[in-house]
């Protein structure tokens, strides 16, 4: 395959909601430019960027997909992202890589929930956008609204490109707002001028003026020119528009369907014609290495003439070609088996064959230029994220945050087999899928798998099962509850055993108080003489941290209180370290039946962001989850409410915080401290510990 050079690569990722047909729009543009020879479709499970067997049986975009095609001598890269909550954070790299994003709208429902989050997040990247509105052959069909409800959310300054000839079925061309010119389509998508139609010359000159009145706006000179004459010549629009969407002051809109290939040829030469492409940056901005060596921030051109930078932004574990990482060539050129530098691990790379990719299909090409999207196969240690540079002219490209795992379940490999093989095959999905973390809990012994949303969490467990032979049952994590003492006491513990030849002795005083929460254990000697000798009295310790670990209450670790150790005795033959641990465990337990022992539950620090219309019925739902809101602000036109709930409330958060804000919503949580229990709660936690077991019943010493 070729090379391109850098103003002949058009970057877009293909961003909006769930089912507003981005793969299928993609799959159709490749069909129409002959990239592929089948139309791939959706509901067959044959698009190109949707080839995961997962994503064909859902029916859903899981991770983002790349795939190409080539127009006008120009080769766009088109980056597929989720549509849906679960797995919209995907859309984040897509962007950080992209020169444009191209937003696609139902056109029979308008501007919808993970559109909005996504055009947030281009808004974070400040990239260019275009929009196409989809699905125009359906029933209930509007473009006029479909345009309205976008400039109503996002901005005035979202003008149609193209308006739609004929409606639902009936659609079948489009006219060019841009050159006035109208086009019908056939069967395969090749368009054929037609005259003007005369129905709906009124929007056409309405749409047509408003272009003109923007294309003058984003330039003090053409705004000049434009008061002085009324209009602008064509000469004036065309470069007028491509400074316009370049610098985020217009976005053109598309009428297409990509169910009946009609106007996807006219998308083709928009993208072409006013996507910026990648030399339209001014600059990649970043730093000297990673150990912030208070060195200045330095930063790279897109252009060839750089030193050779790239950021890989995906990584896919093949189960046949291994680790495929992808990434984005920001400066300078590449050749195959080129040697580079990774410069966030610090490690050297033999790049070997460079591919361009198709979906799933790599295509091994031997060079790229700065600005394309290529994919490297086995390297030893780059991830998702890393920069490879080269070595004599390092730098280091700020990576993607993906928001913190909303939702975490507790996973059970089902046998022995399977938990020799879960880490080795849960470490490949997490190099794919960084919004994924699994960790184990210390206290309850759980492996935790958390992700953005139940389904995203199902989709691993459906992969370990298909792909790697693992299987795990999936249960709600354990909320790792702690107890301590709310009272003082003075106890002794006394251990005397007679079997027969060496006895066992060991005795001890011990005064137990309670501490301020967060202090943890403290042990205290306070022994003046040889009542207990110095060589015995860590046992003394072992045994109550030994028993504290067991709890008093319900089974769960006590913790925030401290024992001095303030008198004993001991006997010179029987006396030993298992005795006086004995004794220290007996002292725990005599005192729990004095200091009135509690159970602390976690509290966590919340931060739930929605629209402002919903916050009133966020707050009644988190009162009712014994949170304590601690107050309000907005960012942006979004209402922050931070609060502190207990993390036994907060489960199942997701699926109501879902349901209150029409899925608009979202929220993080982390531990902020541990507090006392309400008794009637507490009562049903020790019920259900008495039922698991959790409360042993007193050993025989």
């Amino acid at each position: 395959m070729k090379s391109y050079p850098t103003e002949l690569i058009r970057n877009l990722a293909v961003i909006g909601h769930g089912d507003s047909g981005k793969t299928q729009l993609i799959s159709s543009l490749l069909y129409v430019a002959g990239a592929t020879p089948r139309w791939g479709k959706v509901d067959e499970g044959t698009s190109t960027t949707d080839h995961e067997e997962d994503s064909i049986e859902r029916k859903v975009t899981l991770n983002t997909a790349i795939a190409h095609l080539e127009h006008k001598d120009t080769k766009i890269n088109l980056i597929d992202t989720p549509g849906y909550a679960a797995f919209v954070s995907h859309a984040r790299p897509a962007l950080r890589v992209a020169d444009c994003a191209l937003a696609v709208v139902h056109g029979g429902r308008g501007v919808e929930v993970q559109t909005e989050k996504t055009w947030a997040y281009a808004n974070e990247f400040m990239l260019p956008r275009m929009m196409v509105i989809n699905a125009l052959d359906k029933e209930h069909a509007d473009f006029g609204k479909s345009i309205e409800s976008a400039q109503h959310v996002f901005s005035r300054a979202i003008i149609p490109f193209t308006l739609p000839i004929g409606k639902e079925k009936d659609f079948r061309g489009v006219v060019d707002v841009v050159h006035m010119k109208a086009y019908e389509f056939d069967e395969q998508g090749k368009a054929k001028e037609v005259d003007l139609p005369t129905e709906g010359r009124d929007v056409l000159d309405k749409a047509r003026e408003r272009l003109v009145e923007l294309v003058a706006e984003s330039d003090d000179a053409l705004m000049e020119k434009y008061f002085e004459e009324g209009t602008l010549p064509d000469e004036d629009v065309i470069p007028g528009i491509k400074n316009a969407i370049a610098r985020s002051k217009l976005c053109p809109v598309y009428a297409v369907s990509s169910t009946t290939l009609v106007g996807l040829s006219t998308l083709l030469d928009g993208i072409v014609d006013y996507a910026p492409n990648p030399a339209a940056h001014e600059a990649e901005h970043g730093r000297a290495s990673m150990d912030g060596d208070g060195s200045e921030p330095i930063s790279r051109k897109y252009s060839d003439s750089e030193p050779f930078s790239a950021y890989v932004f995906r990584t896919i574990a093949d189960p046949f070609a291994g680790r495929i990482n992808v990434m984005r060539i920001i400066s300078g050129h590449v050749a195959s088996d080129a040697n580079v530098f990774n410069s966030k691990r610090g490690t050297s790379e033999r790049l070997g064959a460079l591919h361009s990719v198709q979906g799933k299909q790599l295509d091994k090409i031997d060079e790229a230029h700065a600005g394309d999207i290529i994919a490297c196969v086995k390297l030893k240690d780059t991830q998702t994220g890393d920069t490879l540079c080269d070595k004599s002219a390092p730098i280091v490209y700020d990576g993607v945050e993906y928001p913190e795992a909303a939702i975490a379940f507790a996973i059970e490999p089902k046998s022995r087999q399977d938990e020799e093989k879960i880490s080795v095959a849960l470490h490949k999905i997490l190099e794919e899928d960084p919004a994924l973390s699994f960790t184990r809990d210390a206290q309850t012994k759980e492996f935790l798998l958390a992700g953005s949303g139940q389904l995203h969490v199902e989709t691993v467990i459906d992969k370990l099962r298909k792909r790697y032979s693992v299987e795990v049952t999936l249960h709600p994590p354990k909320v790792p509850y702690k107890e301590t003492i709310t009272q003082r006491a003075e106890v002794q513990g006394r251990h005397k055993k007679q079997t027969g030849g060496r006895g066992q002795f060991g005795d001890c005083k011990v005064v137990f108080e309670p501490l301020p929460r967060g202090e943890g254990f403290i042990f205290e000697d306070k022994i003046f003489g040889g009542s207990v000798p110095q060589n015995f009295r860590p046992a003394i310790e072992k045994g109550i941290v030994e028993a504290a670990s067991q709890g008093a209450v319900a089974g769960y670790p006590l913790i925030d209180f401290k024992a001095v150790l303030v008198d004993g005795s001991y006997h010179t033959v029987d006396s030993d370290e298992h005795s006086f641990r004995a004794a220290g465990r007996k002292a725990f337990r005599a005192a729990m039946e004095k200091v009135k022992p509690t159970l602390l539950e976690p509290i966590m620090d919340v931060e739930v962001v929605a629209p402002q219309e919903y916050s009133g019925d966020l707050m009644g739902d988190l009162n009712s989850r014994r949170g304590r809101v601690q107050g309000m602000e907005m960012r942006g036109n979004q209402q922050v409410i931070k609060a502190q709930v207990p993390m036994s409330e907060m489960l199942n958060y997701q699926s109501t915080l879902n349901s209150i804000t029409a899925a608009r919503g979202s929220y993080h949580m982390q531990f902020s401290h541990y507090d006392q229990v309400p008794h009637q709660i507490a009562q049903k936690i020790v019920e259900q510990a008495r039922a698991e077991g959790r409360i042993r019943a007193e050993e025989e010493e």
